[in-house]
């Protein structure tokens, strides 16, 4: 999975080569823990776009996706630590 356009991976949540490769060894529970670990940090990536989005945006309607997006990845991030817990 390449990166959008040319950004950088670094801080957007993006899974790396590397990562893709590590989760496609997995299997059982350790795949459940890679896979919820890595969909944590992807939502954490966008969290941090959509808050920037919310303080540099210009763009109303950008703005308004951008804290729908925080309020509903935040929201799943918390599902998928408890669901960590569990596993």
């Amino acid at each position: 999975i390449g990166g959008m356009g040319g950004m950088s991976q670094t801080g957007t949540g993006m899974m790396s080569d590397a990562d893709m490769t590590s989760l496609s060894k997995a299997t059982g529970a350790a795949f459940d823990r890679m896979w919820v670990s890595m969909m944590i940090r992807h939502h954490q990536g966008a969290v941090r776009m959509a808050t920037t989005e919310q303080s540099a945006g210009l763009n109303p309607d950008g703005k308004k996706l951008a804290q729908s997006i925080i309020t509903s990845q935040t929201a799943q991030i918390g599902q998928m630590q408890t669901m960590l817990t569990t596993m």
